[in-house]
């Protein structure tokens, strides 16, 4: 059983569980996306800018980008902890990583919503 602190589930197979879901999640934020694009071909900025404003979207948007983030997550902390074995130098990884993946969070609701 997975007992590392920086672990996102508690054991192997909620971790597995956390990257299907999250696969799950931004597969279908992607055919949404294809789905619009599909069906205006001639696609203007202030159709795409009303559609990516409504709420509904930059919800599903924030939502797809947690899922992105967990998912990165579970694979860099996968990777690190099979390929890194200094603890300092693994922790140091993982450190680096969730401080990039929590930046790229924050910037990416700030341009959804414009705050």
């Amino acid at each position: 059983m997975v007992t590392n602190v920086t672990s996102l589930g508690r054991s192997g197979l909620y971790d597995w569980m956390i990257q299907r879901a999250t696969a799950v999640v931004v597969g279908v934020y992607v055919c949404v996306i294809v789905g619009f694009l599909l069906q205006h071909p001639d696609l203007s900025y202030e159709q795409w800018k009303a559609f990516m404003t409504t709420t509904a979207m930059r919800i599903f948007s924030v939502l797809s980008f947690i899922a992105v983030v967990a998912h990165v997550w579970v694979g860099l902390w996968t990777i690190s902890t099979d390929y890194i074995k200094p603890m300092w130098l693994r922790l140091s990884f993982q450190g680096f990583c969730a401080v990039a993946l929590f930046m790229c969070f924050v910037w990416a609701v700030l341009i959804l919503w414009g705050v």
